[in-house]
């Protein structure tokens, strides 16, 4: 008996070695900054867009980079996902302007030239910042927020705070927590999350035209947080499976074409 109390005693120790390990490095896990070096857009082969640098309302400097639209067309305000950055994004840029939709691309504090470290907070203001920019230069109803994986949370926070024109979700969650969650299955996430981006809580306050896409396969954010959202979402509101797709693999399957078409209202 004294031989599995210490046996338990050490893996209870272990246990909660792994939870303090986990919450001290959890900002690193969800926010995995593949490089913090700025690149022009030209030498991004997207000498298209402009590159301005912002002033976020606690002091940060952030980078976005814009596109104008042509006469009548709208804008997309972009907030792309964890591990991406904006010169891995240019062509998915391309394809967004292709037709002259506008855009208007963020780098989040600590990501590719901005300054600061990433958080809930922190990114909300960029976000903030990013959103009056374009509102300075188009009209509310030709922005279309766009987010991509953790930047859903982000565009669902502008699309609830912030008068729009569409909403576009491209594999979006309930929360960071629920995530987390589905990864983590035997430990309370739900109690460590600093940063839980609960888009659930914000989507009722979202009143525009939604879509959403969302791959089957995705193993990263399961397709079920996002088909959850939706339900969560008010009308007029698309949902779109893509059967073959996973997570960061919806380029392939015309997601491009996919956005273009609910923009333009076809």
């Amino acid at each position: 008996m004294t031989f599995l109390k210490w046996i338990a005693i050490v893996v209870a120790a272990g246990y909660l070695a792994g939870l303090v390990l986990l919450y001290v490095k959890q900002r690193a896990m969800l926010f995995p900054i593949p490089t913090a070096e700025r690149t022009a857009p030209a030498a991004a082969g997207f000498p298209q867009a402009e590159e301005h640098v912002l002033t976020t309302s606690d002091g940060e400097k952030v980078i976005v980079w814009h596109v104008p639209a042509k006469p009548g067309r709208a804008v997309v305000l972009f907030f792309h996902g964890n591990g991406d950055f904006l010169a891995g994004l240019a062509g998915r840029f391309k394809a967004i302007t292709a037709d002259g939709t506008g855009l208007v691309a963020l780098s989040y504090r600590g990501y590719a030239g901005s300054s600061g470290a990433p958080s809930e907070n922190g990114l909300l203001r960029d976000a903030a910042i990013a959103y009056s920019f374009a509102a300075e230069r188009y009209e509310a109803q030709r922005v279309v927020a766009w987010g991509f994986s953790l930047g859903t949370g982000v565009a669902v926070a502008i699309a609830s705070e912030h008068p729009v024109g569409k909403l576009i979700l491209e594999a979006p969650y309930t929360s960071i927590a629920d995530v987390a969650a589905a990864h983590f299955r035997f430990v309370p996430v739900r109690l460590l999350m600093r940063d839980p981006f609960h888009s659930d809580e914000r989507i009722a306050r979202v009143t525009v035209p939604l879509l959403i896409v969302h791959g089957a396969q995705d193993q990263t954010i399961p397709i079920a947080l996002g088909e959850k959202l939706f339900a969560l979402a008010r009308e007029p509101k698309q949902f779109v499976r893509i059967p073959g797709g996973g997570h960061d693999d919806l380029g392939n399957f015309g997601i491009a074409d996919i956005a273009r078409n609910f923009i333009n209202g076809s």
